[in-house]
């Protein structure tokens, strides 16, 4: 298994259990839908490139690289680490994995 497919999965993971969390601390139902859906996604992204599915890993990628994008502004709005600033170091390791798979 690549190290792209690898931090597809953990990325995925990350993604989600963070929606959950969101959701559990300040009930905020977007947290939870955008974090589960783009963690499955990006699960399902991770499972294909260790398949090698040609489409797994530019799905993780483009996944990722819009979660950064995402958490970035959030990051600038709040000027809090948690959780965006853990989010946007995440993503960015995982997509620079990714690229390089």
């Amino acid at each position: 298994m690549s190290a792209g497919a690898i931090a597809a999965i953990a990325y995925g993971i990350l993604s989600a259990v963070g929606g959950i969390i969101g959701y559990v601390q300040a009930k905020s139902m977007p947290s939870l839908v955008s974090g589960v859906i783009s963690g499955v996604l990006l699960v399902i992204g991770g499972v294909a490139a260790a398949q090698d599915l040609s489409w797994g890993l530019p799905l993780a990628a483009v996944i990722t690289a819009l979660l950064v994008i995402v958490f970035v502004v959030r990051l600038v709005k709040t000027r809090r680490f948690m959780p965006a600033g853990l989010m946007t170091i995440a993503g960015v390791i995982a997509l620079i994995l990714m690229l390089q798979s």
